[in-house]
């Protein structure tokens, strides 16, 4: 069940929403709970004893937690370790299991794992170490982690309602593709949030606004991508290369974005407010800008629970790009077992210790001189955006023989175009102004005037908005099954 389905819109959402506003205020979370159970079940029950066991053990460990954490540092040191560990064997099990067994099997000298491979799990895997992936595994982890190191550290008091700690970890709203919450920031809300009807029309609007992005752009950008990627197989050309790159870059950002989107404004319906995840990350003119608007909750749970405590800027250059090493093989690892996730990572890690060393200064200097101001910000756009695409080029490739394939054709391993993806390339450059369009703050800022301005401005955004709501109705009845990408982390 996805949010851009007929089924949760006008099934689980409709049902979910009767019930939680017809119950009274102390079952509220409960409601919310097991309808988060339901929603997570719906696609894979198999998995859901792992979810609860990860939240009820982190739950149980925070007491001990809690109680050593002034007078016994070790001891209550000891209890988070084990609060962590019992939480991260499930994602290195699921996640990255397949991935050291395939990789140590092509080292001579350890052949004799292979005979592991013979195994399997009933209803889990039919193949032999060939695991499907929990949903939203790497994002409710990384929650309940962040509740028990905030307990350690005394930013958090200790949850002793397990339907509100499990609330909190299963909220379906963000529970497959974040953003990722840290408990802290809605621990108030768990106990004193207030609903309202301005903020559930609020975050009605906002799930809507989600919805139009995920299946009127994300969408078509997704299908572009699969077919210009697809000729590539057929004739390598530029054009083809440079397309599939371009389309494959829009189509990650508003898919994530809309899924985020229409997380936030769920959140606000039921009195939650969930922090943003996306800042309009292609306006960036800088790498380090980029990261600063992009995924904005697990950058910020990196350099809060990683970076920083190992020691962040604060002890001279070299580790400083250590302690960056650690954080971006962490990021690239943590998006997929896959090698092309780690060169990803590896690739924006060298591009940021560039910028830090020397070329962030001049990249963030503007010129006296208006018209060179101009020019420094357009050259610095596209420098931003000619990296940031590369760097899509290589998580999207899971095949890194398809990436290099693509590469080499974008930068002239063979024909420039053919008459099939010229024509089909004029065709698509409209929706490609759409998309370039999107994914600036201008939309947003305009819809805000004239729903802010007169009767006339409220009436157009109204009429709009329902037009959306049907266009993506119609759409939704006609396509087929289109989860949200970051399901599959």
């Amino acid at each position: 069940m996805v949010f851009s389905s007929l089924i949760f819109i006008f099934a689980f959402l409709a049902v979910t929403i009767a019930l939680y506003f017809a119950v009274p205020r102390r079952f509220k979370n409960l409601v919310l709970f097991v309808m988060s159970l339901v929603f997570y079940g719906w696609a894979a029950p198999v998995f859901l004893p792992i979810m609860l066991v990860s939240a009820t053990t982190a739950f149980f460990l925070g007491f001990p937690i809690a109680k050593y954490r002034a007078d016994k540092p070790k001891k209550a040191r000891a209890f988070l370790a084990l609060s962590l560990a019992l939480n991260l064997v499930w994602l290195l099990f699921f996640k990255y299991c397949n991935f050291f067994i395939d990789n140590l099997n092509n080292l001579p000298f350890l052949s004799w794992l292979k005979p592991i491979e013979s195994y399997t799990l009933p209803f889990i895997s039919s193949k032999p170490f060939d695991f499907v992936l929990p949903l939203g595994i790497s994002f409710y982890t990384f929650q309940i982690m962040s509740y028990s190191i905030d307990l350690y550290r005394g930013q958090t008091e200790v949850q002793r309602n397990y339907i509100s700690f499990g609330a909190y970890v299963t909220l379906f709203p963000q529970l497959v593709a974040g953003p990722i919450v840290r408990y802290r920031d809605v621990d108030d809300m768990l106990a004193n949030r207030r609903e309202t009807l301005a903020d559930f029309a609020a975050g009605a609007r906002r799930f809507m606004a989600g919805l139009c992005k995920k299946v009127l752009l994300a969408d078509v950008a997704d299908s572009l991508t699969v077919y210009f990627s697809s000729t590539l197989a057929v004739e390598k050309t530029a054009l083809a290369g440079w397309m599939t790159v371009i389309c494959f870059t829009f189509r990650i950002y508003f898919d994530f974005s809309a899924y985020s989107d229409m997380a936030i404004g769920l959140g606000r319906m039921f009195g939650f407010r969930f922090l943003e995840n996306f800042d309009y990350p292609y306006i960036s003119k800088s790498i380090t800008e980029f990261w600063r608007r992009w995924h904005i909750s697990l950058s910020s749970w990196f350099r809060e629970y990683v970076y920083i405590p190992l020691g962040g800027n604060r002890k001279g250059k070299a580790k400083q790009y250590r302690n960056l090493a650690i954080v971006w093989l962490l990021t690239g690892f943590w998006h997929g077992a896959s090698w092309n996730f780690i060169i990803w990572g590896a690739y924006f890690l060298v591009l940021l210790v560039i910028e830090k060393a020397f070329l962030l200064k001049w990249l963030e200097k503007e010129p006296e001189k208006k018209g060179l101001r101009t020019l420094k910000k357009i050259l610095t756009h596209l420098y931003s955006l000619f990296f940031i695409a590369i760097g899509w080029l290589i998580f999207y490739y899971t095949d890194m023989s398809e990436g290099l394939r693509c590469l080499t054709a974008m930068f002239g391993a063979g024909r420039f175009t053919n008459p099939t993806v010229s024509y089909n390339a004029l065709l698509a450059l409209p929706t490609l102004i759409v998309f370039a369009v999107g994914s600036t703050p201008y939309p947003k800022r305009l819809w805000q005037r004239a729903a802010g301005g007169n009767e006339v401005g409220r009436t157009a955004t109204a009429l709009l908005c329902a037009l959306g709501v049907v266009l993506c109705m119609a759409y939704m009845v006609a396509s087929s099954y289109s989860p949200f990408l970051y399901w599959n982390f």
